[in-house]
């Protein structure tokens, strides 16, 4: 008997050692399998939390160039006045309320953009201003160098207007529609932003309507 109960009491300390064994691994196993969804998770979430962050750093970078490209926000002395709507026209003369005008009735055709050496007609200019043009007006004294300026000025992009101005209130004076700036040089940073922000901007009546094809011939 005692023989026999032996073997048996062997058998089954082993079968539980064995049993004891497959649990702990299968519970390991089990540890193993679970982990990476618990990482998934949280690469996700890093993901998407990335996402985020690349789409508010391109919006600001979007803004900042929409925003640059717009003079930045308001102009130091820029002065604004109700010219009425557009698309008023008559061939007589007209007697604007600013030197030089800053909009109203003008003539029927506008002024080709670009520089000139000679004065423009102040009703052809206004329709210039109505299609979205910056009117830039300099005293005929004013420096060489800074008429030059001037010059590259309206060379370098399209809707602007460049000519000199007997009895400006100030040596120069841009324009737009029912916008202007008086500036005591040409080189007052401000011109290039007044240009910026309202060349084609949204105080414009006919937007992309021509500035070439009108009357007079820039140098």
């Amino acid at each position: 008997m005692n023989g026999t109960t032996a073997p048996r009491r062997l058998r089954a300390s082993i079968s539980g050692g064995t049993k004891s064994y497959t649990a702990e691994r299968f519970g390991a196993l089990g540890r193993i399998r679970r982990e990476p969804r618990g990482g998934g998770r949280m690469n996700a979430v890093y993901l998407v939390a990335g996402g985020i962050v690349l789409a508010l750093i391109v919006a600001f970078a979007v803004f900042a160039v929409l925003d640059s490209r717009r003079g930045g926000g308001e102009i130091a002395g820029v002065r604004s006045y109700d010219v009425g709507p557009g698309n008023r026209h008559t061939r007589g003369e007209v007697d604007y309320e600013q030197t030089p005008p800053a909009g109203g009735v003008h003539s029927p055709v506008w002024q080709n953009c670009g520089f000139y050496e000679e004065p423009v007609r102040d009703e052809n200019a206004v329709h210039s201003l109505e299609h979205g043009a910056v009117w830039i007006t300099y005293r005929p004294d004013l420096p060489r160098e800074q008429v030059e300026r001037l010059r590259e000025l309206a060379r370098s992009q399209t809707y602007v207007l460049v000519s000199p101005y007997p009895g400006l209130p100030a040596p120069v004076v841009a324009s737009a529609w029912g916008k202007q700036l008086r500036l005591d040089s040409a080189e007052d940073g401000r011109l290039e932003q007044f240009v910026r922000a309202y060349r084609q901007g949204p105080q414009t009546p006919e937007p992309g309507a021509a500035c070439t094809g009108g009357v007079g011939e820039p140098s």
